[in-house]
């Protein structure tokens, strides 16, 4: 199955081609990055994220017609940012006729950092500008455990965005507060944005941002399963910047 994945819940606007089967084995897949793009640039998802996506589609000699599935992070992450990964992975599910399985965020962040302490890292790009990596190079396997994570991306206004794991399935969040309002216990560790993990005294993992790969191990017991996707809902947890600004204004 040939899945493409897009995340523009961060600053980094992330694409990739990924081709994902079933290993015959309950709760486990085969995933295998075939390309990825990563742009960290958080004013740029509208004019790079469809060029990706065509760059990761050529590189690979496909075409837009043999993806089987689309896979896109719903967040949570800010709105104008989100609403483009969001809305380019549903026009492009609309046009090929092919189901769009919304994941969150966080939670792909979650699966890079298994993948990672298992078969090997399924992380791609370290939000160095535009990256281009995993060019066929080995597969992943789903389902691993963890120990305690908790997983923090930068929701702007000197808050985060957080959410909290526990032998690989989500416990607590999503949510957004202030780093001094969230706890580190009874987390082991921590991933995700880098001027943010160092707020918290955990060990930090080298995960940043969800890549491809993450993305798709979320959805992938759905997307093997043939299940019908929920409609896309995207994990604001607040309302956006412009709103709360003029509503300053009006007081």
């Amino acid at each position: 199955m040939l899945v493409l994945a897009v995340d523009t819940a961060t600053p980094a606007v992330t694409a990739g081609l990924v081709r994902v089967d079933d290993r015959g084995e309950p709760g486990t897949a085969g995933i295998e990055t075939l390309a990825v793009r990563v742009t960290d640039n958080p004013r740029a998802h509208a004019e790079v994220l469809t060029p990706q996506i065509l760059e990761c589609l050529s590189s690979t000699g496909h075409t837009p017609a043999d993806l089987d599935a689309v896979v896109v992070g719903v967040g949570p992450g800010p709105f104008t940012g989100l609403r483009v990964g969001m809305a380019t992975a549903a026009a492009f599910g609309d046009a090929l006729g092919v189901p769009v399985h919304g994941v969150c965020s966080l939670d792909a962040i979650a699966a890079d950092v298994r993948g990672a302490d298992g078969a090997g890292s399924v992380a791609c790009g370290d939000g160095a500008g535009s990256v281009a990596c995993g060019d066929g190079a080995g597969s992943v396997a789903c389902g691993d455990g963890a120990g305690d994570l908790l997983v923090v991306t930068d929701a702007r206004r000197r808050e985060v965005y957080w959410a909290r794991y526990s032998g690989g399935a989500r416990i607590e969040g999503p949510g957004v507060c202030r780093p001094a309002d969230l706890k580190a216990e009874p987390s082991q560790r921590i991933a995700g944005s880098r001027p943010h993990v160092g707020l918290f005294e955990l060990p930090a993992h080298p995960v940043a941002t969800p890549s491809p790969a993450g993305l798709v191990a979320v959805a992938a017991a759905d997307l093997l399963a043939g299940v019908e996707p929920e409609p896309l809902v995207p994990l604001y947890l607040r309302r956006p910047d412009a709103v709360e600004t003029a509503d300053r204004k009006k007081k």
